[in-house]
């Protein structure tokens, strides 16, 4: 069984392959996710500029109160859908996907398929 430290030392690895790769521009930004065990993080990030221009999480105050947990699928979900509305309002309709190493199953994917169904494209 591989222990949790090395399946990080894993991940950061991987993430590290798929940022030789990926970069946001100003037309097309990239979309980064972060999670943890109680909570999914969800930012597009212009790295031409180097700031953030959009940001969401199971934290932020309009998901707060309305999810049971912030760390299954139904709060990633909710996430995607956050994120991809403000990107929209923004502007912002294409977006380069970075998962950061995380595997693309469960949460992850929860937060990609909803950002697409709400209108960003990657």
């Amino acid at each position: 069984m591989i222990k949790k430290c090395d399946r990080n030392a894993m991940r950061k690895k991987r993430h590290g392959r798929i940022r030789k790769k990926i970069h946001g521009t100003n037309e097309k930004p990239r979309l980064n996710i972060y999670r943890s065990m109680n909570n999914i993080y969800a930012q597009i990030i212009d790295d031409e500029k180097g700031n953030t221009v959009v940001y969401a999480c199971t934290l932020s105050k309009e998901l707060k109160g309305k999810l049971s947990s912030g760390g299954n699928k139904q709060a990633a979900h909710a996430v995607g859908e956050l994120v991809a509305k403000k990107a929209v309002e923004k502007g912002i309709n294409q977006v380069v996907f970075d998962r950061a190493g995380y595997l693309y199953h469960g949460r992850v994917k929860a937060l990609a398929d909803a950002a697409r169904e709400n209108g960003l494209v990657f």
